[in-house]
């Protein structure tokens, strides 16, 4: 019968084989985390947006007065017939620099006088 040998390195062996897979799931959790943050960085923009049109001033501005440099160079703003106003924000990609999707948030105020 042959003996057995002791599996010296075995350990590192799989840790190098799993170290992509861990690389992936942090890139797609970091990408989750800020689509999340555009998420709910438009909804305050659009917010902002629509206070402004209710008292005459610039949507756009409020809007890229309330977010962070890397979403205010990307913002869009729409307003629409009934006084509403719609925000789009880019999500940018983790990986490449580009942008993945595009998430847009609605709000409206009643005109002020």
């Amino acid at each position: 019968m042959r003996a057995l040998r002791p599996a010296h390195g075995q350990a590192t062996v799989e840790l190098v084989a799993l170290l992509p897979l861990l690389g992936v799931l942090a890139a797609l959790l970091w990408q989750a985390l800020l689509a999340g943050e555009a998420i709910w960085l438009g909804g305050g923009a659009a917010r902002a947006a629509a206070r402004a049109a209710a008292v005459g001033a610039d949507p756009l501005r409020a809007a890229r007065r309330v977010l962070p440099a890397r979403f205010a160079r990307v913002v869009r703003v729409r307003r629409a017939a009934d006084g509403s106003v719609s925000v789009a924000l880019a999500v940018p990609a983790v990986l490449g620099g580009g942008t993945l999707a595009t998430v847009s948030a609605r709000a409206r105020f009643e005109a002020q006088r």
